[in-house]
């Protein structure tokens, strides 16, 4: 259906991840990838989706030469807890530091995502709430040192191990805590697609 709406434009995704570009094939999106280094660097007294937001547009601005069918996709994820981000880990000892730092408590997954067209810039974001159950050290351990999580914000996967033993419960969207509010996306790229016809 979405794929039919879209057969006039070109989707360029820029995302080196392998979950987000997994989601637009099975989302059944036709699209190129095209990515460029960013110096994901924010203003300090942004919070919450208004880093992600930043930050998934300053991603665009990298695309300076747009033609009229094209929709660029840019996005950004962290997550959020006791009033400070958490990005991606440097390091083991820093992605153990973080999970240890998520066990028993509940935090935010904040998604931004943006659309840009040769006359047009949408941001949409989505928030999820997770709250972990209380890891032993040798969880930690075990996750961190067997599936090295280092490209992830907040440092795991919930569709990984760690998700399956550790995830109490959440409040939104599961997609967007892997990195992709789906359902949102889909919504947009319909609304855009419509305007455009």
């Amino acid at each position: 259906m979405l794929k039919q709406k879209l057969k006039n434009h070109h989707i360029i995704l820029a995302s080196g991840s392998p979950r987000r570009q997994k989601f637009f094939q099975e989302l059944d999106i036709p699209f190129t990838i095209d990515v460029r280094k960013v110096n994901e660097v924010y203003p300090q007294a942004l919070k919450k989706a208004e880093i992600t937001d930043y930050l998934s547009q300053l991603k665009a601005a990298e695309f300076d030469a747009l033609s009229g069918n094209d929709i660029l996709i840019t996005s950004d994820t962290i997550v959020w807890k006791e009033n400070s981000p958490m990005e991606k880990p440097r390091d083991a000892q820093h992605a153990k530091q973080m999970i240890k730092s998520l066990s028993g408590n509940v935090h935010e997954v904040i998604t931004s995502v943006c659309f840009t067209g040769a006359s047009f810039q949408q941001t949409v974001n989505e928030t999820t709430k997770v709250w972990f159950a209380t890891l032993t050290d040798d969880e930690v351990n075990y996750y961190v040192d067997t599936f090295q999580p280092f490209d992830k914000a907040g440092a795991y996967g919930i569709q990984e191990w760690i998700g399956y033993i550790g995830v109490e419960k959440i409040e939104g969207s599961f997609f967007n805590v892997m990195g992709l509010p789906t359902r949102l996306v889909y919504k947009t790229l319909l609304q855009i697609a419509e305007k455009a016809n």
